[in-house]
């Protein structure tokens, strides 16, 4: 009895399992094979030792962390980690004093952030000179689309690479791999059916850290003791699935799927199941700041034009919200909830935006045409600046056509409003307007 009393004490010293099974190299990385397989960009830089900074952009649970742990031990750099959430200025300055010492001692230095879209600007500049100068490796986790959180000059200097949420598949592969291998649940012989196994991996949601968080809840659950084996339930796994529900964790998975709730209720015009996913994450000390930049992006995102004036009702909220801090908060923002579940919703603001950049990138930066250019100076009209511009003003209607695009490129219609809410009234202006709108090249 005392010896299981020591054994016990014992597993409470060790990290939880997440941690114990964590992959320390490459080939035992299971997943994101489009950039960490073999000949991928990830195994071909740590063959090399040509590592670069990085954004790796994806939901929890996808491999993030590990991957910057993984790339800090082949390179035999120094890791420093930090959470953009408790870090600063300060912090960062001290760890690129100590990158200089390193390299002056034969060593590299990786500065892994999480979270880096919690940085404000002020904290993503401190880093580009370090970054720029090669005095550190800089690899920043993120959940958020890093061409929105994060700063373009540190963009820039980076390489962005996407991560997945985890198959099926790869989650099965962790689940075998969690329970053959760790220094606790290896002493067991440990049974689950097929039904089971297949209920707990879809429950998973293609994160690995919410598949083995669920495992050892189950195993608490269970208390083994002196037992030989245990066998993984349904019931058990929704068991464990609800006591994960019940201690939110403000960086933890289930912060990510209730918010990942919220947003969607709302894009579905249901304010009622928005407003119980809103209680939920007040109830768990939720960020009420981070739920008001959600819900501004969600504005312009999903409903747009359909009702213009959701970005200012998105935008006050936030500000109403910052002044007043919680309990009333609460107020505001279930105002800005039901108001954007309920408005009509179009996405294509956003449609027409990525459809844009997605030819940009395919082209060389196109010259501006000499009519669309500004002419402060006497210099810049001699040289042809603003000639022949028509000033819109000037014509009936306070419309004259022109052609807006660069010389020798062909016309898009990248917006293409959608017959909901004010932006029915877009679409038909933007027609009386431009009438050959439906029949130039579309891009769908």
């Amino acid at each position: 009895m005392d010896l299981f009393k020591k054994e016990n004490s014992n597993q409470e010293l060790l990290p939880p399992l997440a941690e114990r099974v964590r992959p320390t190299t490459l080939e035992d990385f299971i997943g994101q094979e489009h950039i960490a397989g073999e000949d991928k960009i990830l195994s071909k830089a740590l063959k090399s030792g040509n590592i670069f900074s990085m954004i790796l952009w994806g939901p929890p649970g996808s491999g993030k962390t590990t991957l910057a742990k993984i790339i800090a031990k082949n390179i035999k750099a120094k890791l420093y980690e930090i959470s953009a959430v408790s870090s600063g200025v300060n912090e960062i300055r001290k760890i690129i004093e100590n990158a200089k010492y390193n390299r002056s001692h034969g060593f590299r230095t990786i500065l892994f952030i999480d979270e880096i879209h919690r940085f404000n600007k002020a904290q993503q500049d401190a880093l580009l000179h370090a970054v720029e100068e090669g005095k550190i490796i800089l690899i920043g986790a993120t959940t958020e689309n890093p061409s929105f959180e994060v700063i373009p000059p540190l963009i820039s200097r980076c390489r962005v690479l996407k991560l997945n949420p985890l198959s099926i598949e790869n989650l099965e592969k962790i689940f075998y791999n969690a329970i053959s291998k760790d220094i606790i649940l290896s002493k067991y012989k440990i049974d689950i059916s097929k039904e089971n196994l297949k209920f707990l991996l879809i429950n998973s949601t293609g994160d690995a850290r919410k598949l083995l968080n669920i495992i050892e809840t189950v195993y608490f659950l269970i208390n083994p003791g002196g037992s030989k084996s245990f066998e993984i339930t349904k019931e058990l796994i929704v068991e464990a699935l609800q006591q994960r529900k019940t201690l939110y964790d403000k960086k933890g998975d289930y912060h990510y799927d209730t918010i990942s709730a919220f947003i969607k209720s709302i894009r579905g015009s249901d304010p009622d199941a928005a407003i119980y996913w809103l209680a939920v994450m007040l109830e768990g000390g939720e960020d009420v700041l981070f739920i008001a930049r959600r819900l501004i992006i969600l504005a312009s995102e999903d409903i747009g034009n359909a009702d213009p004036n959701a970005l200012n009702v998105a935008v006050s909220g936030y500000n109403a919200v910052h002044f007043i801090g919680m309990p009333e908060a609460a107020i505001v923002l279930a105002q800005v909830t039901t108001y954007l579940a309920s408005a009509p919703k179009s996405n294509a603001s956003y449609l027409a935006i990525n459809r844009a950049i997605e030819d940009v990138k395919k082209s060389d930066m196109p010259n501006v045409p000499l009519h669309l250019r500004n002419a402060p100076t006497n210099l810049m009209k001699s040289l042809g600046y603003g000639i022949n511009y028509k000033y819109p003003h000037d014509y009936g209607g306070h419309f004259v056509k022109e052609n807006y695009f660069p010389e020798n490129t062909e016309p898009k219609n990248y917006y293409q409003p959608s017959e909901e809410g004010y932006e029915k009234f877009i679409k038909e202006r933007l027609l009386k307007l431009w009438p050959d709108r439906s029949t130039k090249n579309e891009k769908k």
